[in-house]
């Protein structure tokens, strides 16, 4: 593909003003008609800040969403789980040392947690509602706290929540109640064991917003495919320039980095982005 025809895709796919994502919010651009069209893009892509600026501050602290905040971050990453007295939390891995052993936090109350783990209404405290939260689901049982915690927030915070999960059923069983939400299937190319296509198909009748797969995993074929289905397109691991503009010139919709100066400096070079056949 040229770098003349791919720009033209790029300006006829994100162009108009057509039908905005579930949840309408204006920072996310646009979406066109129905099946069968290129669509499902979000320009510029959203950057999010992969457990806050950790490249620069400790993971999943308040500090590392501070500073990715500062830094110009479009959207802010973490992980959620709930404590044993129903408060959700941000941690990578969900244990945590006490006085004698190692517990789950679904375990352990709040109050006892160490003092590093914020809780998600802390976030929101800082980032308010209008900045883009990706928050995996580990704990399943969190699903409901989550949500309630966003729409207490009010605003947009709703529409800015994209709840990831390894598991698309999951999520499938969540469209009903949660539907002002996002949320996306968080997977790998090697587990779409009935091929691209038919797995897009399936998350599109299930009313799942997208698909979060490794860079490694993209091309501009892969996203064009999963667009063409009305899905937004996410690309987790892109911690090199290369890497990130690799992902924008596949239309991908949003990028996960650690560091978010990096990232920023990348989105919207779009004359810069290597060029990647379908």
């Amino acid at each position: 593909m040229s770098r003349g025809a791919h720009g033209r895709n790029r300006r006829r796919w994100a162009g108009g003003r057509p039908r905005p994502l579930r949840g309408e919010n204006p920072l996310w651009g646009t979406r066109l008609g129905t099946v069968g069209l290129v669509v499902a893009r979000i320009s510029p892509p959203i950057g999010f800040a992969h457990r806050g600026a950790r490249a620069h501050a400790p993971e999943n602290t308040l500090d590392a969403f501070r500073l990715a905040v500062r830094l110009g971050a479009t959207g802010i990453e973490s992980d959620v789980w709930l404590t044993a007295d129903g408060e959700p939390v941000l941690d990578h891995d969900g244990i945590v040392k006490t006085a004698f052993r190692k517990r789950p936090i679904a375990e352990v109350r709040r109050a006892a947690l160490p003092s590093h783990i914020p809780a998600l209404a802390d976030l929101y405290e800082i980032c308010g509602p209008d900045v883009p939260l990706s928050l995996d689901v580990k704990d399943p049982s969190a699903y409901d706290a989550t949500v309630s915690i966003a729409r207490a927030v009010g605003g947009n915070a709703p529409a800015n929540l994209w709840l990831c999960d390894p598991r698309w059923e999951r999520l499938a069983a969540q469209r009903s109640t949660f539907t002002d939400v996002k949320l996306i299937d968080s997977t790998r190319l090697k587990r779409l064991t009935d091929g691209a296509e038919r797995h897009a198909s399936r998350l599109y009748e299930a009313g799942i917003d997208g698909i979060n797969m490794h860079h490694t995993d993209w091309t501009l074929g892969l996203t064009t495919l999963f667009h063409r289905f009305s899905l937004v397109t996410f690309g987790w691991d892109a911690q090199h320039e290369r890497i990130l503009l690799g992902l924008q010139s596949m239309e991908i919709d949003a990028l996960y980095c650690d560091d978010v100066e990096l990232m920023m400096a990348t989105i919207g070079r779009v004359d810069d982005a290597p060029i990647i056949d379908a």
